[in-house]
Order: structure tokens, then C-alpha cells, then sequence
């Protein structure tokens, strides 16, 4: 097992808010990450379209297992979302995250969420900050 899916095992046997939303791990690497959801009607808003509430939770976890991908424990400083195209109940909706920069204890990540016919629906990007410990310590 590499350190990015022994990372990614580990964040997930505590992610209750990804796993509650049915958010699936497709495939995770040194600084990348993709997840996949289906969006549920109880997902949609008063336009009966995607949340973009669910579409940023997504996007947000994807970048959690990108930026955490080494085993550095790691959290966010920031986020920002643009909103480019709807989704609707029903869609499955892929985030693949990418690490474009880290230096010390700094990070960015970029997120495309996509319909699972390539649509872009957002992008997202993620600054994140490493705190202490690592996810491969044992528990205390």
C-alpha cells in the first residue's frame, strides 16, 4: 500500500461526513485525489438543481485527500468555489483534486468537479496549512 492510500484509509475511517453523503473514493496519489457522489433529491435546493452547499462538500473533500496525501497532517486555511454549470438529482459528479504548490508549511489545491459525462460544473480551490503530527503516528 502506498502512503497516499494508507492516508486516504485512514482519513476515510474517520470521515462520517463524506461517507453520510455517499461520497466515493475513485483513486487517490502524491497530491491528487478524485471522489465521486450522486447527487440525491435531497440534495437539491428550491431550484431542483445540486446544493452548491453538496457540490463544495465534495469538492472539499477531495481536496482533504489530495493535500493529505503524504501522511502530514493537514487542514484548510481557505476556500474559494465558482459555480459554472447546474447539476440535477440523480447526476454522479466527479472532484478530481490536484496539489499545484507547496512550500513549508503551505498549500494550494485545484478542484474540478465534473458531471460524469466531463461537464464542468466548478471549480474549486483549496489553501491549506500542514499542522502537527503526522496520520501514521499512532493514536494517542
Amino acid at each position: 500500500m502506498t502512503d497516499p492510500e494508507r492516508a486516504a484509509e485512514i482519513l476515510w475511517a474517520e470521515d462520517r461526513a463524506s461517507r453520510a453523503l455517499g461520497i466515493v473514493i475513485e483513486a487517490v496519489g502524491t497530491g491528487t485525489a478524485r471522489l465521486a457522489m450522486t447527487v440525491r433529491e435531497d440534495m437539491t435546493n428550491g431550484h431542483n438543481i445540486a446544493h452548491g452547499g453538496y457540490i463544495f462538500t465534495l469538492a472539499d473533500s477531495a481536496f482533504a485527500f489530495a493535500c493529505n496525501s503524504s501522511g502530514q497532517r493537514t487542514v484548510a486555511s481557505g476556500c474559494t468555489i465558482n459555480y459554472l454549470a447546474p447539476a440535477m438529482g440523480g447526476e454522479e459528479l466527479v472532484a478530481d483534486a490536484r496539489e499545484v504548490y507547496r512550500e513549508g508549511r503551505q498549500g494550494i489545491t485545484d478542484v474540478v468537479v465534473r458531471k460524469r459525462d466531463g461537464t464542468v460544473i466548478a471549480h474549486f480551490r483549496g489553501n491549506s496549512r500542514t499542522i502537527k503530527g503526522s496520520l501514521f503516528d499512532p493514536p494517542q
